[in-house]
């Protein structure tokens, strides 16, 4: 097991790999069948909203979803869906997100209903959502299908790309009657993107490994949003494969070498030292490890919400100093 287990403080990205990694499919379905079976009788309570004053939606996984036409009241399950709804504006109908929601911090005064992977389904009906949002990215299928049974409406996100994020963002304030927001929000966010891509114009892409777990090593895979928010930071991981989260032998990286490690958190005790790499055996052999070429990423890397535009901007940064040394010099 990493040691990012053994931090003080578990990241919304350690819950979310640990649920992706870890977790026993088959147990995790018979959780949430045994709770919705405990929650029928209080499917009551959940709202109830007639064929004219809905409409149907299609969510990011392909489920149809009948949604109110007046959304006023959401319940976030996912900590990116809570810092998209602060960045649209609309937290003041956010009635309820999880115990790993803490972005924006005013977000954590928001009433909890558990964590990402096993929300009670109780304390989400007594809430009254007019919508439930969820994500692919650390939410169970179990989880939504209960909800629906109970007759909440439940819109899912399935984020793979940066672009694909930002088509999610609009999405999702059209559904919620804040397309303006929305549009306005995505453009800033694409701006930013734009610049960073000017700035890095005729860089050559560093070779990165992108350090998911430390022990066993795992990293990403060439469809993941965190890889595709590498290539936008002038990265490239040196990893080749077709799965997303990867066990990788470290005596591999030794044979490519790559140019730079990328770990990611926002707690300091989650990310190895570079004494502590240096006094590794077979990690002491990187070049990186050697030259201190070793990358901090927030957590925000984690989270496909608005947020991880400012990590693609700190990272790209990082690996492409000279490439924004007039910007910082502006700056000043």
């Amino acid at each position: 097991m990493s040691r990012r287990f053994h931090a003080r403080q578990i990241s919304f990205g350690t819950l979310m790999l640990a649920a992706i990694l870890f977790a026993p499919p088959a147990l995790l379905g018979r959780a949430a069948t045994a709770e919705s079976v405990r929650m029928t009788q209080v499917s009551a309570a959940a709202p109830a909203h007639s064929s004219r004053d809905s409409r149907i939606v299609v969510d990011e996984t392909g489920r149809r979803v009948a949604v109110p036409a007046d959304v006023r009241r959401i319940v976030s399950l996912a900590p990116n869906l809570t810092e998209t709804i602060y960045a649209l504006g609309a937290e003041s109908r956010l009635a309820g997100d999880t115990d790993y929601c803490d972005v924006p911090p005013d977000a954590r005064a928001k009433p909890h209903v558990g964590s990402p992977t096993s929300p009670s389904l109780e304390a989400i009906v007594g809430l009254k959502p007019d919508l439930v949002l969820a994500s692919t990215s650390i939410n169970r299928r179990e989880t939504v299908d209960a909800l629906e049974h109970l007759g909440v409406a439940v819109y899912s996100t399935d984020p793979h790309t940066i672009d694909g994020l930002l088509a999610g963002i609009e999405h999702l304030a059209g559904i919620l009657g804040i397309a303006q927001q929305g549009n306005e929000l995505v453009t800033s966010l694409q701006a930013r993107l734009a610049t960073i891509q000017t700035a890095l114009a005729g860089q050559p892409h560093c070779r990165v490994l992108f350090v998911v777990w430390d022990d066993p090593l795992i990293s990403i895979g060439p469809h993941t949003f965190i890889a595709d928010a590498l290539r936008r930071a002038g990265a490239e991981s040196v990893v080749e494969t077709t799965q997303d989260w990867p066990h990788v032998s470290l005596e591999s990286i030794v044979h490519f070498q790559p140019d730079y490690l990328i770990f990611a958190g926002d707690h300091g005790d989650e990310i190895p030292q570079l004494s502590d790499l240096r006094a590794r055996p077979v990690w002491r052999d990187l070049n990186a490890v050697k030259q201190g070429n070793v990358a901090l990423m927030s957590g925000e890397v984690d989270r496909p919400s608005p947020g991880l535009i400012d990590a693609i901007e700190n990272l790209a940064k990082q690996l492409h100093p000279s490439a924004f040394a007039h910007s910082a010099g502006s700056a000043r």
